[in-house]
C-alpha cells in the first residue's frame, strides 16, 4: 500500500499558505491533508493545528461526529485558555449551522449556537487587549438566535436548556 511522502521542515510555511489557500477555495479536505503533512513532521505547529481545526469544520456540512470529534480534540489541545475557548465556540458555532442544513429541527441547532456563546463569552473575557474577535462571533450566534425567536426560521418545538443537567439538554451529534 503507499503511504504519504513527508515534506521537508523547510517547506511547511510554503505548504501552510498552500492549506490557508485552499480553504479559501473551498476544497478543505485538501487544506486538512496539508496540514495533517505539516504536523507530521512539526506535531507542535500552531498554524497546522488551528487551519487543521478550521479546515475541519469546513466539512461539518457533509461530516458525520467524527469531524466534531477530532476538531474538539484539536481545540483542547492549544496552548492557550483564550484559543481554546475560541476555537470551541467556532466549532459548535459551525456545527450547529450545519446542524439547519442537515435539516434537524431547529432548536437541536440553536443548542449548539448556545454553546458557542457560552465559549465565545469565556473567550472575550480573557482576550487579549484589543482583540475582538470573540465578541464579534458572539454578536454573529445572538443575531442568528435573534431571527430564530422572531419566527424567522421554522423548526418544531423541542425541549432545549443548555444550562441543564443530562436531560434534553445536550445537543443531538
Amino acid at each position: 500500500m503507499l503511504e504519504p511522502r513527508r515534506i521537508t521542515i523547510a517547506a511547511v510555511p510554503a505548504a501552510l499558505e498552500r492549506a490557508l489557500r485552499y480553504r479559501l477555495l473551498n476544497e478543505p479536505e485538501e487544506a486538512e491533508s496539508i496540514c495533517r503533512d505539516v504536523l507530521a513532521v512539526d506535531p507542535h505547529n500552531r498554524d497546522a493545528r488551528v487551519n487543521l481545526l478550521l479546515a475541519l469544520t469546513d466539512q461539518f456540512h457533509k461530516q458525520t461526529s467524527g469531524t466534531l470529534d477530532a476538531a474538539q480534540r484539536l481545540a483542547s489541545e492549544l496552548d492557550s485558555e483564550y484559543e481554546q475557548e475560541y476555537y470551541l465556540g467556532i466549532i459548535y458555532e459551525r456545527w450547529g449551522k450545519a446542524q439547519l442544513e442537515h435539516g434537524m429541527p431547529a432548536d437541536f441547532a440553536m443548542g449548539w449556537l448556545r454553546k458557542a456563546i457560552q465559549n465565545f463569552d469565556r473567550a472575550a473575557h480573557i482576550s487579549p487587549p484589543n482583540d475582538p474577535d470573540a465578541t464579534l462571533r458572539w454578536n454573529a450566534c445572538v443575531r442568528v438566535l435573534q431571527r430564530f425567536d422572531r419566527g424567522e426560521t421554522h423548526s418544531e418545538s423541542v425541549t432545549h436548556d443548555i444550562a441543564g443537567g443530562f436531560g434534553d439538554d445536550v445537543p443531538p451529534r
